[in-house]
């Protein structure tokens, strides 16, 4: 029996399923129940039936399915699996920028700690980030962890953005320059690149706007701005389409830390398991559920 049909039989046995990001492996994604981005995992979070909860991303996905589902199992397989830009911000850092701003409403992007969810007004995506800010009744908002999703945000509300920290990105993303792009196609960058790289774009979209966006364009060929196996959720979904990514070495780190052998490893031995102080989860749960009412 080979590992594939082993973690199949392991799902059914155990009655899990597994929940992977966009940037996963090919093969990681294949043998995935639901592949989405950071928006999309969030929605199916919130109606999982199984008892387990498998997540082929990053930590903060994994806290983020835990929130939702406080009564589930929540495994990662990896706890190198991590997100570096979450590790900008801290709960102390958001404290100081509220007193500095006591009139501002804190919008944090789902890629933060949940100790950090907890310290704020609503969350956010990179696929509602714009919404969510123009929902809220403030005119000036603290958004972070990611400096360029801020300026992103800041092109599009007549809201005043304050990015927190200012100087919180992705490197992966800030590693795609102007300089390096590839430009023969129809180029789709995501609004956590620089702003000099948006402004070139023919669209700015996170990962489940991209998949849209290629659903609806007539084009053939697009160059994907973004971690370089989002490349291979397009083609599995369009294989009538080329794509190809901006920048071949575009690599996320941590989520290349999940892996089919520690998923299977997860399986079997029930781990890591994410567990979060109900006080933080109590919080951060209201932030996200407040994120899902606006879109």
């Amino acid at each position: 029996m080979n590992l594939i049909e082993k973690i199949k039989n392991l799902k059914k046995e155990k009655d899990a399923i597994i929940l992977a990001h966009n940037y996963q492996t090919r093969e990681v994604q294949e043998i995935a129940d639901f592949v989405g981005d950071s928006l999309e995992l969030a929605r199916k979070a919130m109606n999982v039936d199984a008892k387990i909860i498998v997540f082929a991303g990053v930590d903060f996905m994994a806290e983020t399915a835990k929130i939702l589902n406080p009564d589930k199992k929540v495994l990662i397989p990896s706890r190198l699996a991590s997100c570096e830009m979450a590790s900008y911000l801290s709960p102390e850092m958001i404290d100081e920028y509220r007193k500095k701003y006591p009139e501002a409403k804190v919008v944090l992007y789902v890629n933060s700690t949940a100790t950090c969810k907890a310290k704020a007004d609503v969350i956010c995506t990179s696929a509602n980030a714009v919404e969510v800010v123009n929902s809220l009744d403030s005119n000036t908002v603290l958004f972070g962890p990611d400096s360029n999703l801020a300026a992103y945000v800041a092109t599009k509300t007549n809201k005043k953005i304050i990015p927190l920290p200012a100087n919180g990105h992705c490197y992966v993303h800030t590693n795609l320059g102007v300089e390096n792009v590839r430009r023969d196609g129809i180029l789709m960058v995501h609004p956590e690149c620089s702003i000099e790289l948006q402004k070139i774009a023919d669209v700015v979209a996170s990962t489940g706007g991209m998949v849209k966006f290629v659903a609806k364009s007539n084009a053939k060929r697009f160059i994907v701005a973004t971690e370089r196996d989002m490349v291979s959720r397009l083609a599995r979904d369009f294989p009538d389409k080329e794509f190809i990514p901006a920048w071949s070495n575009a690599i996320c780190l941590g989520m290349k830390q999940i892996t089919l052998s520690n998923i299977y490893n997860s399986l079997k031995d029930e781990i890591y398991e994410i567990e979060i102080p109900e006080d933080i989860a109590k919080n951060a749960r209201r932030a996200i559920e407040r994120m899902l009412e606006v879109k």
